[in-house]
């Protein structure tokens, strides 16, 4: 028995371990929405979860060194449930940045963004005039104009302005293509292409490769918590099967006939 609850505290142990990964996958999503991705409210979830599964480990660690059942039961059960949050979280995040890239442009190091390439959940909020105006804003102010690439703060290529330097552009030859962004830009350094479409769809393909380098660390470590998970509900069966059918104390006594085990 004393084998088991040790099994437990360590794989408590591990389990508060593992939280701090999840945990700091949250706060670097936080500095890059104070940076670059201005979606302050998708952190959250990291953070809310990591700091669960933090709490509900240091239960269970307390719980085994004490072999107090209820905190062992309490464990048990919200790490069930933090366990299919997790699951949840990470279903989520790869549904909704699932559509949506970069497009190449001939000769061109950088790449072009379009609206259109991105649906979902996702793309509707960031594109809801009240929620972007939010965004722009925080972008605009962050001066990141350089990390965002085409997407805000140049022109897109198909519009046919010439290159002055990142952030100027003038029309070429007078003519500027039929893409409704074209007529968006402007060189001002306060409005550039904030208001564009390729703006919106740049800050989609942010998010999304922030939210996939995220969701690879919570694959790995909602794998690890699942076989932890298993190992300590065999642990504390053991204990419960111990505990039923062979008492402690100067009493103790074998029974002839043992009674089927219970979980």
């Amino acid at each position: 028995m004393r084998r088991s609850n040790h099994v437990i505290g360590f794989l408590n142990f591990l389990t508060f371990l593992l939280s701090i990964p999840i945990l700091g996958g949250g706060i670097w999503l936080s500095s890059r929405a104070n940076n670059t991705d201005c979606m302050k409210f998708l952190q959250w979830p990291l953070i809310i979860i990591g700091v669960s599964i933090m709490v509900v480990s240091l239960a269970g660690f307390a719980g085994a060194c004490y072999r107090n059942t209820f905190l062992m039961y309490l464990y048990l059960w919200a790490m069930f449930f933090v366990i299919a949050t997790l699951l949840g979280f990470v279903i989520f995040a790869y549904v909704v940045t699932d559509k949506g890239s970069g497009r190449p442009v001939l000769n061109r190091v950088y790449l072009d963004y379009s609206l259109q390439d991105y649906s979902g959940w996702l793309a509707d909020r960031v594109d809801s005039p009240g929620y972007w105006s939010k965004i722009s804003s925080c972008i605009r102010d962050s001066h990141v104009c350089r990390e965002m690439g085409s997407g805000c703060c140049k022109p897109p290529t198909s519009c046919g302005y010439v290159y002055i330097n990142d952030t100027i552009w003038n029309p070429g030859g007078g003519l500027v293509g039929s893409d409704i962004d074209c007529a968006r830009w402007n060189n001002d350094q306060e409005q550039l292409c904030y208001s564009c479409d390729s703006c919106k769809a740049g800050v989609l393909a942010s998010l999304k490769k922030s939210w996939r380098k995220v969701s690879v660390i919570n694959i790995v470590i909602l794998i690890l918590l699942v076989i932890l998970y298993v190992v300590a509900c065999a642990a504390f069966r053991h204990n419960k099967r111990i505990d039923n059918h062979e008492p402690y104390g100067d009493t103790r006594m074998e029974k002839s006939q043992p009674s089927r085990i219970h979980f």
